[in-house]
Parts: structure tokens; C-alpha cells; sequence
């Protein structure tokens, strides 16, 4: 349900040009409550001056003459926390000088604390901020960029945390701030800006990027982007998705290795499961990693070179061979080669999932994801 409103705040005018970078953090406290427990703390250092000044009243002198009532130190407490001392109230006997220097001294450099403590905190903050960000920046390798955050957008980000990719490892770029904001509570780092832009996708450190996924929601939008992003890095993997399927080949022309129609692909299923509800039930399962079955793609390994598809331990769909995508059926898929790779259907398993009798199922993951290896029927 929380879908929707992202790709609302996602047609927003940007609120802030500056292109900034945003990474998890804590959620700061209300700033009244700061200031308000800020105020608080210096009352009570006021008022524990006032009190110690109270009970050796007797041992200061005042210019004006005649003891020192409750007013008097009020006012004396005020001038020396402020460090002002006009020196017309001043301790004269010794317990009321030592009181100064062992209590009241440290309270008023505990006082000048809680005044400048705001001040040192912003200092603080806007340091450690920059410090986190340049670090983030030197420690980001093959990261996963997603342009866009809004429904295609998140659905790609749960897809790829399915398949075992972490949160440090995907950036989010929107324009939109609240977008980001919402990315940044769950985790993600995100770069408030135009994507189209090539200082924001800097920001992102798009050029050690290994993969780009655009899911805006405009294609002309998505074409930029993805010329843009092609331009500066040669070498990542770039997925994106368009309304209109007259808009596809352009954006491969721009650069996309991939490209998804979202309106089609939409439609598609809506008609496979008007004519076999389930045959849709069972597509949608697919595509939703993580859960029930799952369509992977995956390296040969040792033990499945020489030997054909239907030998294998797997639900063969599609064998990936060089740049040519082979069908199951093909006469050429067999035997398989070690260069090969393979696109399999295979049953989801969470990683807490235990199996028989509380243990780990038997089988091992395939490498990269959270999913196990079907068993044929006749295993």
C-alpha cells in the first residue's frame, strides 16, 4: 500500500538543488526536545549554585550592605556562571572561597559546556558527516545503482536483496528528498538530484559501478539516464524499464544492455492468466524472488561438463552461450560446456529455513543467491 506514494512524492519538483548524499544514520531527536533538555540542564546547574551559595551566605560580602538573601543569590550565581563578576558580591571567608573553587568553578565551566554544546554538536555532526561520506566514497566497489524509487524501483530493490545482495552495496538516486529520506530509513545510501545529470551520477560513484538499473517514470527520462550513465562507465551492466514498447530500441541505442517494457510485460501476464489463472499464478511466482520457485542463472560446474541439459540437477529453461541464448530443447544446448551459463528454476529457501530434524538442508545455495536446487521427480 506504501507503493503508491512513492511514486507520487516521485513526480514532486525536487526541493533541494544541491545534489546531496544521504547515508543511514540514527534518527536525530525533535530539536525542541534538544534544546528544551539543554535548558533544563542549566537550570538545575542555576539553581545548584544558588543552593550552595544559600547555605554559606554568611561567609560573602556585599558593597550594598546588610546580608544576603535569596535574591542576592540568584544574582551572584547568574554573574559568575556567566562569568561576568561585577565584584559586588564577593566570598571572603575561607569555607565560602574553597566552596568556589571546588563546586562553584566546576559549575560554571559545566555551564559555558551546556550553553557552547549546541554550537560544538553542529561542528561535530557536520564533521563526522563528512568523514562518514569520504569514507563511503573510498569503500564503494561494484555497488548496484537505482535510478528512481519509486514502485518499479523498490521492486527491483527487493528483487536484489532476494538474491543476497546487501544494502551497503545498492545506492538510490531520486530527485525528489523525501524519496530519499524514505530510501535512508530503509537503510540504502540515496543522492538527492536529476539523474540526468552527470555531477549527480558522480555522486554516486557511478563510474565503479558494477550495474544500473532505471526505473524512472518518464521513458524520455530513462533514455538520458541511460545515456548518461553509458557515457560514464563503459564497462556496467544497464537494465532499464520504459511505458511504451516503441520506446525500447531507442533506449538500447543509448546504452541499455536490457530493457523491460513494463506496460506489455503487464499486459502479457494479465492475458496468460485470464486464459490459465494458473499458469499466471505460477509466472508471478517466478518473478518474485526469494519466495516459492525462482528463475536464476547460474555458472556449469565441474560435474555438469559433457553432460546434457536434462541430466542435470536443475530445471533447465534456457543455456547462455557466449551471447547466444540456447532453449532447452536445442540441439546445440547439449553437452554442456564449462563457459556456459544456465537459466534454471529452483525452489527458494530462506537462509534460516532449517531442514530435516532442525539441520541445514543438504544441499548447498548456488553461489550469489538464497536459493536451492530442485530435485527431479525421479530422485
Amino acid at each position: 500500500m506504501k507503493l503508491p506514494s512513492h511514486d507520487a512524492a516521485a513526480h514532486e519538483v525536487p526541493e533541494d538543488r544541491s545534489h546531496r548524499v544521504m547515508l543511514p544514520r540514527r534518527a536525530p531527536k525533535a530539536p525542541l526536545r534538544q534544546v528544551g533538555r539543554r535548558l533544563l540542564m542549566a537550570l538545575l546547574v542555576l539553581l545548584a549554585t544558588v543552593f550552595i551559595v544559600w547555605l554559606d551566605r554568611d561567609e560573602y560580602h556585599d558593597n550594598a550592605g546588610g546580608p544576603l538573601d535569596l535574591l542576592d543569590c540568584f544574582y551572584y550565581a547568574t554573574v559568575t556562571l556567566s562569568t561576568t563578576g561585577y565584584g559586588d558580591i564577593v566570598p571572603y571567608g575561607d569555607s565560602a572561597r574553597l566552596l568556589n573553587i571546588l563546586l562553584i568553578t566546576p559549575l560554571r565551566v559545566l555551564f559555558l559546556i551546556i550553553l557552547v554544546g549546541t554550537t560544538l554538536e553542529v561542528l561535530t555532526e557536520r564533521t563526522r558527516e563528512q568523514w562518514q561520506r569520504k569514507r563511503w566514497r573510498n569503500a564503494l566497489r561494484d555497488h548496484t545503482l537505482i535510478v528512481g524509487f519509486g514502485t518499479k524501483g523498490r521492486s527491483a530493490v527487493q528483487t536484489l536483496r532476494a538474491t543476497g545482495l546487501s544494502r551497503d552495496r545498492i545506492v538510490i538516486v531520486d530527485p525528489s528528498t523525501k524519496v530519499i529520506e524514505a530510501a535512508v530509513a530503509d537503510g540504502y545510501a540515496g543522492v538527492v538530484g536529476d539523474a540526468t545529470r552527470s555531477d549527480v551520477l558522480l555522486r554516486a560513484e557511478i563510474q565503479r559501478a558494477h550495474q544500473v538499473v532505471i526505473a524512472t517514470q518518464r521513458d524520455d527520462t530513462a533514455v538520458l539516464v541511460s545515456l548518461t550513465a553509458r557515457q560514464l562507465n563503459k564497462k556496467a551492466t544497464i537494465v532499464a524499464a520504459v511505458r511504451e514498447e516503441e520506446n525500447a530500441p531507442l533506449l538500447r541505442q543509448s546504452g541499455a544492455d536490457s530493457v523491460i517494457t513494463s506496460a506489455s510485460a503487464a499486459g502479457r501476464l494479465l492475458g496468460l492468466s485470464v486464459h490459465s489463472p494458473s499458469a499466471g499464478t505460477v509466472m508471478e511466482d517466478l518473478i518474485q524472488q526469494g519466495s516459492g520457485l525462482d528463475l536464476v542463472e547460474r555458472p556449469v560446474v565441474k560435474s555438469e561438463v559433457g553432460r546434457s541439459v536434462r541430466e542435470t540437477d536443475d530445471l533447465v529453461v534456457s543455456v547462455l552461450r557466449g551471447h547466444r541464448l540456447l532453449g532447452y530443447d536445442d540441439p546445440e544446448a547439449s553437452p554442456l560446456q564449462s563457459t556456459d551459463r544456465l537459466i534454471t528454476i529452483v525452489r527458494a529457501v530462506t537462509p534460516e529455513e532449517p531442514g530435516p530434524a532442525g539441520k541445514q538442508p543438504g544441499k548447498p545455495t548456488l553461489p550469489g543467491t538464497t536459493v536451492s536446487p530442485m530435485r527431479r521427480a525421479d530422485e
